[in-house]
């Protein structure tokens, strides 16, 4: 029978099948066991050794290399993993990819699977009637895992007999027998096919059944499956291109990974494959070198060997590829956005919980850091380089005399606003989009009140603007040492958040901040000394009445810096915290 047009159809059509089947099952274990796979990988140390580990699981359960390099792509754009800890995770994902060699090898060739695909999807869409989404998702899965082996029969079946087509016979021959040049070949043709269909395990299912039809012999399999391993890494850098630095440079640290692997064994390539056939002879199968039924178990053996080898190996390298990689993809300094558009946030970051969250973190705080920081101090008429200066704040304040005349209204709506509202948008869409955890859910709400207190901070300390400039240098000694005093607290507040901008909060900082939120309290029981100031005629009635109210918004915008900074850079239960104060400051009042 001739390989013609329509054969050509039913082959692509196979694959097609098996593909689908391989993202329907891939896609269930994902929802099955993403948040819990995503949250080790979140939660992983600097430990190369672990992070091989954890690349190695992730890969095993949801079955898919590709998905787990574009998680740590993802996570590396968010600054939740150092580019060694991808290194580490990329080493670990290129072992678990062989899981998927053993169970095409071991389910497809040693067992027919067919008989039974057809019941497991019967048997799968059962648990599509459940209102349980974890019994939805594991129909998802069994049909997914069944449709794969049907792809997988009907590659076999539209897969030509070379013996019936003397056509193709000639064309392979002409190519098979050109020494190390056809496994070259080889190599570029695995490349291609990967980077074509998008999944190196669809182009392994491929390899083994070329190599099973007697199409290729062991060696030309073999050099295929370095191709695979290359084409595979396209994936991630597809993905990095719209990325930052740091996921450009875990891309690129994949393909250089793979690349050094498959040039050291490009070196030893036939005593390895001497190696292969004698390990695979001892295990009880017959030599792929002789009998074409043993070559699928042989690649799979192969394909395992290679990866663990090539990991134990460069395991000792990550540091210098990280450097490497560092050399070849410099840190890029982004071109300078204009301050009301969100620096951190943006569409392709926003496909997994833990790195929408860690975004949301990051633009808040450089919010609050870089914009609310400043206002607040421009407001109260104090240069924020003398805030985080070491000079002392009572020096600070009197060598303050200059009035900035600073807008806080046009200061809101042109930095403030229009970041604000991404803000809130992006951390309500995760609520209602993504499937967060309890503490993820809690996470983004925490980051929902901090903004919106950001924005009452603005508005208090708008109120406070126009008496501080209008007293700071009165000729009434009295009414000015008042308003130095509310000037000297808030340069105390921000020099400690401040020092908070570069790490996580330590015992020491939240120690720090919670004596001044109960100096705060205590100061606002007590209030200002009116009654001395006004019967010895010392201030005005309505100095009074100004003192007062501004004493009043003082507290508030402290109150709220505090809350903020506990919300955004505290390891406790902020949120707890600062409805516990809230709950108190109700009932005094």
């Amino acid at each position: 029978m001739e390989f013609g047009f329509v054969q050509v159809l039913q082959l692509l059509g196979a694959l097609g099948l098996f593909l689908f089947g391989m993202k329907v099952m891939s896609d269930a274990l994902l929802l099955l066991a993403g948040n819990k796979m995503r949250g080790i990988l979140a939660t992983m140390t600097s430990n190369r050794f672990l992070g091989i580990t954890t690349g190695f699981l992730i890969t095993s359960v949801i079955q898919s290399s590709s998905a787990t390099t574009l998680m740590v792509v993802s996570f590396s754009n968010a600054s939740l993993l150092t580019l060694a800890e991808s290194i580490s995770v990329i080493m670990g994902a290129n072992i678990g990819t062989t899981i998927t060699a053993w169970l095409i090898t071991i389910l497809g060739f040693k067992v027919s699977m067919s008989e039974i695909a057809l019941p497991l999807v019967g048997f799968g869409f059962l648990f599509m009637f459940s209102k349980k989404p974890n019994f939805k998702n594991w129909g998802g899965f069994i049909i997914g895992f069944a449709i794969l082996f049907i792809g997988l029969q009907f590659l076999k079946e539209a897969m030509p007999n070379i013996n019936n087509n003397p056509g193709i016979l000639e064309f392979l021959n002409r190519y098979t027998e050109m020494g190390f040049a056809s496994i070259l070949l080889f190599l570029f043709i695995g490349t291609v096919l990967t980077i074509i269909v998008q999944s190196s395990s669809a182009t392994m299912a491929l390899t083994l059944l070329m190599t099973a039809e007697g199409w290729i012999p062991f060696e030309l399999a073999a050099a295929m499956v370095l191709g695979e391993n290359i084409g595979t890494t396209i994936t991630a850098n597809l993905a990095a291109i719209v990325a930052n630095f740091q996921a450009k440079r875990t891309a690129r640290a994949h393909l250089i990974f793979n690349l050094i692997g498959v040039i050291w064994m490009l070196l030893l390539f036939y005593p390895f494959l001497r190696m292969i056939s004698w390990v695979s002879t001892h295990l009880g199968s017959d030599s792929p070198y002789i009998s074409a039924a043993a070559i699928p178990v042989a690649i799979s053996l192969f394909h395992t060997f290679f990866n663990i080898l090539n990991t134990l190996l460069l395991v000792w390298f990550i540091n210098p590829i990280a450097r490497l990689v560092e050399r070849l993809v410099p840190e890029r300094i982004q071109a300078e956005k204009a301050i009301d558009q969100p620096k951190y946030l943006n569409k392709k970051v926003s496909k997994y919980p833990e790195t929408i969250i860690a975004l949301l973190v990051q633009e808040s705080r450089h919010l609050y850091i870089q914009t609310i920081f400043k206002i607040v101090a421009h407001a109260m008429n104090i240069h924020t380089k003398d805030i985080i200066s070491e000079e002392k704040p009572r020096g600070i304040i009197e060598k303050s005399r200059e009035k900035f005349g600073i807008d806080v209204r046009e200061l809101y709506l042109s930095k403030v606003k229009t970041i604000y509202g991404e803000i809130i948008t992006y951390a309500t869409n995760a609520q209602s989009a993504l499937k967060l955890s309890e503490a993820q859910n809690n996470r983004v709400l925490e980051i929902k009140v901090a903004n919106r207190k950001m924005v009452e901070i603005i508005k208090d300390v708008g109120e406070l603007n126009r008496n501080v400039s209008k007293y700071m240098d009165s000729e009434n000694p009295y009414i000015q040492k008042e308003y130095n005093r509310f000037r000297k607290k808030i340069v105390k507040v921000l020099r400690v958040i401040y020092q908070l901008r570069s790490e996580e909060m330590t015992e020491a900082y939240h120690k720090k901040l919670q004596n001044l939120r109960t100096i705060s309290k205590k100061e606002i029981e007590k209030g200002p000394d009116l009654n001395t100031l006004i019967s010895e005629n010392k201030i005005t009635t309505d100095m009074a009445s100004s003192l007062v109210n501004d004493h009043d918004h003082l507290h508030e915008v402290i109150k709220k810096l505090i809350d903020v900074a506990q919300l955004l850079y505290s390891s406790k239960d902020p949120l707890m915290e600062v409805e516990k104060d809230d709950a108190s400051s109700i009932k005094a009042a």
